[in-house]
């Protein structure tokens, strides 16, 4: 075998390892939500609800929202302001500053 052959070998060698193991710890994750899922299904199905128990709901709801609407009117947030800019950036400046010297070095030696 050549090198090349070699470097091919241990390279579908190892793409192979990292695969399988993928595969592996794909297949444990699959058991193991299997096996620990909860296989309640009549809780899922709506219970019925009494026209009192809704209209409660409903008054609970109206109160969280007016208290919500009220506490955001008090509230003293505010979006923050953009930060003053700089006529030049710092990096601006120090590219300039790089030109200027190599300028004025040119114009010097002449």
């Amino acid at each position: 075998m050549n090198a090349l052959q070699t470097a091919l070998w241990i390279t579908a060698l190892g793409m192979g390892l990292v695969f399988g193991a993928i595969l592996l710890l794909w297949g444990m994750m699959t058991l193991l939500t299997k096996l620990t899922a909860d296989k309640d299904f009549a809780s899922d199905s709506p219970k019925p609800v009494s026209a009192s128990e809704t209209e409660t709901l409903a008054r609970a709801a109206a109160v969280a929202v007016a208290l919500a609407m009220a506490e955001q009117q008090l509230s003293s947030a505010h979006p923050l302001k953009d930060p003053p800019t700089a006529i030049v950036s710092a990096w601006q400046l120090g590219m300039r500053t790089r030109q200027m010297a190599q300028k004025g070095a040119r114009f010097s030696r002449s």
